[in-house]
């Protein structure tokens, strides 16, 4: 399990020297991402497109939305049709609901800026640089006092412990 941390750094060189600290404490680089106004240089990882758009939460939602309707949808057709296997027919439709649900969300979430994120967008609309740094549990203190001690500059703007595995 990751916790994400949320730092706002003041420039672009301030995001190298902190990737190349957290690089120095083994979290990998692929664990690290920036969002800035202006384009990063290729050496900082920049936030994908599942960090900068809700995409992870609208599939969350539709899915959830799918399968409630596919089950009601599949109690429907149990009931109005004679059927050799009920739960079967329960179980499909739910599926098809959960898999329609979650892939028709995430298409109109992928429009969305990430809402967990809107909070940071005044400050990289001045020009500062967000870090987003997915740290093993056991490690978030010991990195949080390594940035406070090594880096002042930063601002720490907190954390959130609900990371999804894939993005």
């Amino acid at each position: 399990m990751r916790h994400r941390l949320f730092y706002l750094l003041p420039d672009i060189e301030s995001a190298r020297r902190t990737l190349d600290d957290l690089l120095l404490h083994r979290i990998e680089q692929r664990h690290v991402h920036f969002m800035s106004r202006a384009p990063l240089p290729e050496d900082l990882p920049e936030a994908n497109f599942l960090h900068k758009t809700d995409v992870v939460h609208g599939a969350q939602n539709g899915m959830i939305a799918g399968a409630l309707l596919g089950l009601c949808l599949g109690f429907v057709i149990i009931y109005y049709f004679d059927l050799a296997s009920p739960a079967l027919v329960v179980t499909a439709s739910s599926l098809v609901g959960i898999l329609f649900g979650g892939w028709a969300a995430s298409m109109v979430a992928a429009a969305i800026p990430n809402t967990r994120l809107q909070s940071f967008f005044p400050e990289i609309e001045k020009g500062r640089v967000l870090m987003i740094a997915d740290v093993p549990n056991q490690r978030v203190k010991a990195i949080e006092e390594l940035l406070a001690q090594r880096h002042p500059e930063l601002n720490f703007r907190g954390e959130d412990s609900h990371v999804p595995v894939f993005p």
